[in-house]
């Protein structure tokens, strides 16, 4: 894999990657993809492609995607939508944040730019288990915290 152009350490560029991942996810955007594009792309190092539910929704996602990039030193340099609503691109130099409503999302394809790119695991560990589970394990911790 080639080297990244970015000046931020690797780990601190892919951890915010994955963290803007799980904000799309908490959110409720669909079908969240993380490419590592680091040696493929002249650009950035991470690009993430997520469904969101409305033009309204994306654009609070992507106001939380601003908020997030000053938190963790990767402000966003600059934001871009479409007329209708239905894409808006987030772009933290280092990680560029596609969002669109699943009909452009399969319009514009880009997953297929990007198909011989890695894909970076981001879900939580608890984002595995069963909902069932999840529940179970929640509410373990609330007792014990109230135990505390």
């Amino acid at each position: 894999m080639g080297r990244s152009r970015s000046k931020a350490p690797a780990a601190a560029v892919k951890a915010f990657a994955v963290e803007a991942a799980r904000l799309c996810a908490d959110r409720r955007c669909d079908d969240v993809v993380v490419f590592d594009v680091r040696g493929q792309s002249q650009v950035c190092d991470y690009i993430i492609v997520a469904s969101g539910t409305s033009d309204r929704q994306m654009r609070s996602v992507a106001q939380e995607l601003k908020e997030l990039g000053r938190e963790h030193d990767h402000p966003v340099f600059r934001t871009s939508a479409d007329d209708g609503g239905t894409w808006i691109v987030a772009d933290c130099v280092d990680v560029v944040v596609h969002l669109f409503e699943p009909d452009q999302r399969l319009y514009y394809d880009i997953e297929s730019l990007w198909m011989t790119a890695p894909r970076v695991p981001w879900k939580r560990p608890e984002d595995a288990l069963p909902p069932a589970k999840i529940g179970a394990r929640s509410a373990g911790r609330g007792k014990a915290a109230a135990a505390e």
